[in-house]
Protein backbone atom coordinates (compact mmCIF):
# COMPACT_ATOMS: atom_id res chain seq x y z
CA UNK A 1 0.00 0.00 0.00
CA UNK A 2 1.84 3.91 -0.84
CA UNK A 3 0.02 6.67 0.99
CA UNK A 4 0.95 10.17 0.91
CA UNK A 5 1.77 11.94 4.20
CA UNK A 6 -0.07 15.26 5.06
CA UNK A 7 2.32 16.25 7.32
CA UNK A 8 1.08 19.92 7.92
CA UNK A 9 2.78 23.35 8.44
CA UNK A 10 2.87 23.29 11.80
CA UNK A 11 4.96 19.92 12.30
CA UNK A 12 6.94 20.97 9.09
CA UNK A 13 8.52 23.73 11.34
CA UNK A 14 8.51 22.98 14.20
CA UNK A 15 7.93 19.43 15.27
CA UNK A 16 9.95 17.75 12.54
CA UNK A 17 10.14 14.55 14.95
CA UNK A 18 6.30 14.02 14.33
CA UNK A 19 6.11 13.51 11.08
CA UNK A 20 9.68 11.13 10.96
CA UNK A 21 7.69 8.95 13.22
CA UNK A 22 4.52 8.85 11.38
CA UNK A 23 7.23 7.71 8.54
CA UNK A 24 8.86 5.02 10.59
CA UNK A 25 5.87 3.65 12.08
CA UNK A 26 3.84 3.46 8.75
CA UNK A 27 7.28 1.93 7.00
CA UNK A 28 7.10 -0.61 9.85
CA UNK A 29 3.85 -1.74 9.16
CA UNK A 30 4.51 -2.52 5.24
CA UNK A 31 3.07 1.00 3.95
CA UNK A 32 4.70 2.57 1.79
CA UNK A 33 4.81 6.59 2.73
CA UNK A 34 5.52 9.62 -0.55
CA UNK A 35 6.12 12.79 1.02
CA UNK A 36 4.26 15.45 -2.37
CA UNK A 37 6.56 18.49 -2.36
CA UNK A 38 4.04 20.83 -3.45
CA UNK A 39 1.85 20.54 -0.25
CA UNK A 40 1.84 23.69 1.77
CA UNK A 41 -0.76 24.96 4.44
CA UNK A 42 -4.67 23.88 4.22
CA UNK A 43 -5.81 27.33 4.98
CA UNK A 44 -7.32 26.59 8.41
CA UNK A 45 -5.99 29.73 9.90
CA UNK A 46 -7.77 31.88 7.15
CA UNK A 47 -10.34 30.07 7.07
CA UNK A 48 -11.15 30.27 11.02
CA UNK A 49 -10.35 33.79 11.05
CA UNK A 50 -12.77 34.59 8.87
CA UNK A 51 -11.07 34.69 5.17
CA UNK A 52 -12.59 32.18 3.74
CA UNK A 53 -11.27 33.58 0.00
CA UNK A 54 -8.01 33.83 1.01
CA UNK A 55 -8.68 29.81 2.16
CA UNK A 56 -9.21 28.82 -1.56
CA UNK A 57 -6.03 28.92 -3.31
CA UNK A 58 -4.90 26.65 -0.26
CA UNK A 59 -7.65 24.37 -1.10
CA UNK A 60 -6.63 24.37 -4.87
CA UNK A 61 -2.79 23.63 -4.01
CA UNK A 62 -3.77 20.87 -1.66
CA UNK A 63 -5.82 18.83 -3.47
CA UNK A 64 -3.31 18.81 -6.73
CA UNK A 65 -0.70 18.08 -4.18
CA UNK A 66 -2.53 14.81 -3.00
CA UNK A 67 -4.16 13.93 -6.44
CA UNK A 68 -3.74 10.62 -7.50
CA UNK A 69 -3.33 9.05 -3.92
CA UNK A 70 -6.20 7.02 -1.94
CA UNK A 71 -5.42 7.62 1.18
CA UNK A 72 -3.13 10.73 2.97
CA UNK A 73 -2.59 10.82 6.57
CA UNK A 74 -1.85 12.76 8.20
CA UNK A 75 -1.00 13.30 12.57
CA UNK A 76 -3.14 15.94 12.79
CA UNK A 77 -7.13 15.82 13.82
CA UNK A 78 -7.21 19.70 13.36
CA UNK A 79 -5.87 19.49 9.82
CA UNK A 80 -7.68 16.68 8.32
CA UNK A 81 -11.09 18.10 10.13
CA UNK A 82 -10.31 21.31 8.11
CA UNK A 83 -9.95 19.11 5.02
CA UNK A 84 -12.92 17.05 5.72
CA UNK A 85 -15.27 19.22 7.26
CA UNK A 86 -14.54 23.00 5.62
CA UNK A 87 -13.10 22.17 2.25
CA UNK A 88 -16.31 21.08 1.07
CA UNK A 89 -17.69 24.19 2.57
CA UNK A 90 -15.87 26.22 0.98
CA UNK A 91 -16.07 24.50 -2.70
CA UNK A 92 -20.49 24.55 -1.85
CA UNK A 93 -20.33 28.81 -1.06
CA UNK A 94 -17.72 29.53 -4.17
CA UNK A 95 -20.17 27.73 -6.07
CA UNK A 96 -23.41 29.30 -4.72
CA UNK A 97 -21.75 32.74 -5.68
CA UNK A 98 -21.38 31.87 -9.21
CA UNK A 99 -17.74 30.93 -9.23
CA UNK A 100 -18.03 27.26 -10.87
CA UNK A 101 -17.92 24.17 -9.40
CA UNK A 102 -14.37 24.00 -9.39
CA UNK A 103 -13.28 23.89 -5.89
CA UNK A 104 -16.58 21.87 -4.86
CA UNK A 105 -15.31 18.87 -7.14
CA UNK A 106 -11.66 19.48 -5.62
CA UNK A 107 -12.92 19.47 -1.70
CA UNK A 108 -14.72 16.55 -2.78
CA UNK A 109 -12.38 14.34 -4.50
CA UNK A 110 -10.11 14.67 -1.73
CA UNK A 111 -11.90 15.19 1.30
CA UNK A 112 -12.71 11.44 1.59
CA UNK A 113 -9.13 10.23 1.00
CA UNK A 114 -7.89 11.95 4.01
CA UNK A 115 -7.46 10.21 7.57
CA UNK A 116 -5.93 10.88 10.73
CA UNK A 117 -3.50 9.04 11.61
CA UNK A 118 -5.11 6.61 14.63
CA UNK A 119 -7.92 6.17 12.27
CA UNK A 120 -5.65 4.71 9.29
CA UNK A 121 -4.03 2.59 11.63
CA UNK A 122 -7.34 1.18 12.94
CA UNK A 123 -10.04 1.51 10.58
CA UNK A 124 -7.81 1.17 7.57
CA UNK A 125 -4.66 -1.26 8.43
CA UNK A 126 -6.62 -2.91 10.56
CA UNK A 127 -4.57 -2.42 13.93
CA UNK A 128 -4.22 -1.43 17.47
CA UNK A 129 -0.92 -3.21 18.72
CA UNK A 130 1.99 -1.61 15.89
CA UNK A 131 4.49 -3.50 18.05
CA UNK A 132 5.34 -0.21 19.93
CA UNK A 133 7.75 -0.06 23.26
CA UNK A 134 7.45 2.91 25.54
CA UNK A 135 8.13 2.58 28.84
CA UNK A 136 6.43 5.61 30.80
CA UNK A 137 3.41 6.52 32.32
CA UNK A 138 1.62 8.08 30.18
CA UNK A 139 -1.98 9.97 30.00
CA UNK A 140 -3.80 11.17 27.17
CA UNK A 141 -5.04 14.54 26.04
CA UNK A 142 -7.81 14.36 23.19
CA UNK A 143 -8.16 17.64 20.86
CA UNK A 144 -11.73 18.96 20.00
CA UNK A 145 -11.09 18.27 16.38
CA UNK A 146 -10.06 15.10 16.61
CA UNK A 147 -13.05 14.42 19.56
CA UNK A 148 -15.70 16.35 18.09
CA UNK A 149 -15.12 16.99 14.67
CA UNK A 150 -13.54 13.49 13.31
CA UNK A 151 -15.43 11.24 16.37
CA UNK A 152 -11.74 9.26 16.46
CA UNK A 153 -13.32 8.08 19.99
CA UNK A 154 -11.21 5.29 21.82
CA UNK A 155 -8.87 4.81 18.91
CA UNK A 156 -6.10 6.75 19.97
CA UNK A 157 -6.37 5.16 23.47
CA UNK A 158 -6.60 1.47 21.66
CA UNK A 159 -3.31 2.15 20.19
CA UNK A 160 -1.66 3.42 23.26
CA UNK A 161 -2.94 0.50 25.54
CA UNK A 162 -1.15 -2.05 23.46
CA UNK A 163 2.30 -0.36 24.11
CA UNK A 164 4.63 -2.36 25.66
CA UNK A 165 5.76 -0.95 28.68
CA UNK A 166 3.32 2.18 28.57
CA UNK A 167 1.20 3.11 32.00
CA UNK A 168 -1.56 4.91 30.21
CA UNK A 169 -3.71 6.85 33.07
CA UNK A 170 -6.45 8.63 32.46
CA UNK A 171 -6.78 12.31 32.96
CA UNK A 172 -9.47 13.83 34.82
CA UNK A 173 -12.18 16.17 32.50
CA UNK A 174 -9.80 14.46 29.62
CA UNK A 175 -12.69 15.93 27.09
CA UNK A 176 -12.51 19.34 28.28
CA UNK A 177 -10.37 21.78 25.49
CA UNK A 178 -7.24 23.30 26.52
CA UNK A 179 -7.94 26.45 25.65
CA UNK A 180 -5.83 26.66 22.05
CA UNK A 181 -8.54 26.64 19.64
CA UNK A 182 -6.02 28.16 16.70
CA UNK A 183 -6.66 31.81 16.31
CA UNK A 184 -8.68 30.99 19.83
CA UNK A 185 -5.76 31.36 21.82
CA UNK A 186 -5.11 34.96 20.11
CA UNK A 187 -8.03 36.53 20.12
CA UNK A 188 -8.99 35.31 23.54
CA UNK A 189 -5.72 34.57 25.70
CA UNK A 190 -6.65 35.32 29.05
CA UNK A 191 -9.75 32.80 28.81
CA UNK A 192 -7.35 30.55 26.92
CA UNK A 193 -4.25 30.62 29.59
CA UNK A 194 -7.20 29.63 31.81
CA UNK A 195 -8.40 27.03 30.36
CA UNK A 196 -4.92 25.29 29.51
CA UNK A 197 -3.95 25.90 33.12
CA UNK A 198 -6.68 24.15 34.22
CA UNK A 199 -5.97 20.72 31.58
CA UNK A 200 -2.07 20.99 33.10
CA UNK A 201 -3.62 21.01 36.41
CA UNK A 202 -5.77 17.70 35.88
CA UNK A 203 -2.93 16.30 33.50
CA UNK A 204 0.29 17.05 36.46
CA UNK A 205 -2.53 15.38 38.86
CA UNK A 206 -2.41 11.99 37.26
CA UNK A 207 1.52 11.59 38.15
CA UNK A 208 2.24 10.87 34.84
CA UNK A 209 5.58 11.56 33.25
CA UNK A 210 3.94 12.34 29.37
CA UNK A 211 0.84 14.15 28.23
CA UNK A 212 0.18 12.52 24.95
CA UNK A 213 -1.54 14.20 22.18
CA UNK A 214 -2.27 13.45 18.29
CA UNK A 215 -2.25 16.79 17.47
CA UNK A 216 0.82 19.23 18.04
CA UNK A 217 -1.12 22.55 18.04
CA UNK A 218 -2.59 21.56 21.35
CA UNK A 219 0.76 20.27 22.72
CA UNK A 220 2.30 23.60 22.04
CA UNK A 221 0.01 25.35 24.24
CA UNK A 222 0.13 23.21 26.87
CA UNK A 223 4.01 22.37 26.34
CA UNK A 224 4.77 26.06 27.08
CA UNK A 225 2.09 26.27 30.20
CA UNK A 226 4.12 23.16 31.73
CA UNK A 227 6.71 24.90 31.19
CA UNK A 228 6.22 28.04 33.03
CA UNK A 229 4.81 26.29 35.62
CA UNK A 230 8.13 24.10 36.34
CA UNK A 231 5.67 21.14 35.85
CA UNK A 232 7.52 17.69 36.04
CA UNK A 233 5.66 16.85 32.61
CA UNK A 234 6.29 16.50 29.20
CA UNK A 235 4.63 16.89 25.97
CA UNK A 236 4.86 13.90 23.81
CA UNK A 237 3.10 13.55 20.26
CA UNK A 238 1.54 10.04 20.16
CA UNK A 239 3.37 9.41 16.85
CA UNK A 240 6.83 8.96 18.06
CA UNK A 241 5.26 6.73 20.86
CA UNK A 242 3.63 4.59 18.26
CA UNK A 243 6.97 4.70 16.57
CA UNK A 244 9.43 3.66 19.55
CA UNK A 245 10.51 0.47 19.69
CA UNK A 246 12.72 -1.48 22.02
CA UNK A 247 15.66 -0.25 20.02
CA UNK A 248 15.94 3.78 21.30
CA UNK A 249 16.03 5.32 24.39
CA UNK A 250 13.54 6.30 26.35
CA UNK A 251 13.52 9.61 27.86
CA UNK A 252 10.15 11.52 28.43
Amino acid sequence: MRVALFVTCVNDALYPRAGIAVVRLLERLGVTVDFPAAQTCCGQPQYNTGYRREAEPLLRRTARAFAGYAYVVTPSGSCAAMIRENYPRIGRRAQAEGRGAELSGLAGSLAPRVYELTEFLVDVLGVSDVGAYFPHTVTYHPSCHGLRSLGLGERPRRLLAAVRGLDLVEMPGAQECCGFGGTFAVKNPDVSAAMGTDKIGNAVATGAEVLCGADNSCLAHLDGLLRRAGAPLRTVHLAEILAATGDEEHTP
